[in-house]
């Protein structure tokens, strides 16, 4: 059997250290631990990364924490439109949805759309009457409200202006969520899904929801979900490009995501991180902010749960 692991994140950035509490930092931490414990459950069992991926989103999607599902931000109409995108590497086949209100957990509509239909992208109300002709579920609007993401958007409401979910200056909470997979037969696959950004403008759409930027996976290279600012991770092709890398430049999985993290994409001016793990089950978690909401397992034993750098 080959090593199989499991790598995920809760978004990039983090509270200011001054900020985070005991109790909200063991908040976090167990919700990060039992989507980890949920997915590295499905592998350790024979099971496939896209289940492995799937099912961890769904925990961090649920959460009111994370800027995903439940937890989604407020655009600049006071509505919350979700995007999410999955993709396999064995065939490289990939959904992803954007633009999308209601649903409860748009990853797993993504997996449909892979799945289940002839396209890859479908956004608004036609990814919405897939998810009804599937019965996925649906929730009111109070289902996903939280008092901290209205408050946020109602200091910048009426504005140009849009909140990233790991700007420190503002000490906003943790925000796209996402996780990446090799199960023991060696397959990959990646996940990632996200509420966008505070009082952005409707419509908008951000790396999460698109293959090959925000999320992506080759079983030649690795499987990986980015999450930060999303237009710089859109304008440099981030997750293609550590496959890229991987395939014709040669680079080990951790020189490929240094080079996109700490060079490509900050030197554009663009900050975050992103999770990969490739086929021999190694992992990679680079950032460039504060901190990143991470976790990670591997069946030979290793284990990571952090927060913040050198932690």
């Amino acid at each position: 059997m080959k090593k199989f692991s499991l790598v995920l994140h809760g978004g990039s950035g983090a509270l200011i250290k001054k900020e985070m509490t005991p109790d909200k930092e063991a908040a976090y931490k167990e919700t990060l631990k039992k989507a980890l414990d949920t997915g590295y459950s499905i592998l350790e069992k024979g099971g496939s990364a896209i289940d492995a991926v799937e099912k961890t989103v769904n925990v961090l999607e649920n959460s009111p924490l994370f800027n995903a599902g439940r937890g989604s931000v407020f655009n600049a109409e006071g509505k919350h439109e979700m995007e999410a995108s999955m993709m396999e590497g064995q065939n490289r086949i990939a959904g992803a949805v954007a633009v999308l209100k209601g649903v409860k957990n748009p990853i797993s509509l993504a997996r449909d759309v892979m799945e289940n239909s002839p396209h890859v992208f479908l956004a608004g109300e036609g990814a919405a009457q897939f998810a009804k002709s599937l019965d996925h579920k649906f929730e009111k609007p109070d289902y996903f409200y939280d008092e901290f993401r209205y408050q946020q958007w109602q200091k910048i409401k009426g504005s140009d202006k849009f909140q990233l979910d790991h700007d420190t200056k503002t000490n906003s909470k943790i925000g796209t969520v996402g996780a990446a997979a090799c199960d023991s037969e060696g397959n990959l696959a990646a996940a990632t899904s996200t509420g966008g950004m505070t009082n952005k403008k409707t419509g908008r759409i951000g790396d999460s929801g698109v293959i090959g930027l925000g999320n992506y996976a080759n079983n030649k290279t690795c499987a990986l979900s980015c999450t930060g600012s999303g237009e710089y991770f859109m304008r440099s092709v981030a997750a293609y490009d550590v496959s890229c890398l991987m395939e014709f430049k040669k680079l080990s999985l951790k020189e490929a995501t240094d080079e996109v993290i700490h060079k490509r994409v900050k030197e554009i001016g663009g900050d975050g991180g992103l999770i990969a793990v490739d086929a021999e089950g190694n992992i990679a978690m680079p950032f460039n902010t504060l901190g990143m909401y991470r976790a990670s397992k591997s069946s030979t034993g290793e284990e990571e749960l952090a927060v913040y750098k050198n932690q």
